[in-house]
Formats: structure tokens, sequence, C-alpha cells
């Protein structure tokens, strides 16, 4: 099975661009226990925080490290959604 994003191949051991969303805080000094992603937390402080991480990850295995790394945290996974390269790789 092959999966496809915008006409290529999704990539499975190579590098890829996240968006990951969860519900909760993550100070942002955390961005190296998060596979370096850029974390951002949302200024609305009459919902619940949402916590943003964007990056580059260096494969689906590091991509899974986050994602145990968020549920130790014991925090809700929102989205996870793949990102085009902005030069089109």
């Amino acid at each position: 099975m092959v999966n496809i994003l915008h006409g290529n191949a999704i990539p499975f051991d190579r590098p890829a661009i996240y968006k990951i969303s969860v519900q909760g805080r993550i100070d942002p000094n955390w961005s190296d226990r998060m596979a370096g992603m850029k974390i951002r937390n949302s200024l609305d402080q009459t919902n619940p925080t949402i916590t943003t991480l964007e990056g580059e990850v260096t494969d689906q295995a590091a991509l899974l490290g986050v994602l145990n790394s968020l549920y130790e945290l014991h925090l809700p996974i929102i989205s996870v959604v793949i990102q085009p390269y902005p030069d089109g790789k």
C-alpha cells in the first residue's frame, strides 16, 4: 500500500514536516525533548490551552517518539498533520 500526499508518497524513513496539536500546555523550553519541534501555546484564556508543535522530524520512528512523549505527559492529541515542504521537496 502506498500513502499519497500532494501526489507524492508519504515518507516513512525520511524527514517530513509535521504539525501536532494537543490539549494542554508544554513549556517551549521542552523543544529538545520533542525532536526540536517549535512549541507554541494558545493565548486564549477562556478555553483549555492548545499547544502546537511544528517542525521537521527525521522519520516515522522519531515522530512516534514525540507522540509517546505526549502520551506520557497525559496530553490529549487533537491532530497530527504532515505538511508539505515550502520548496516542494
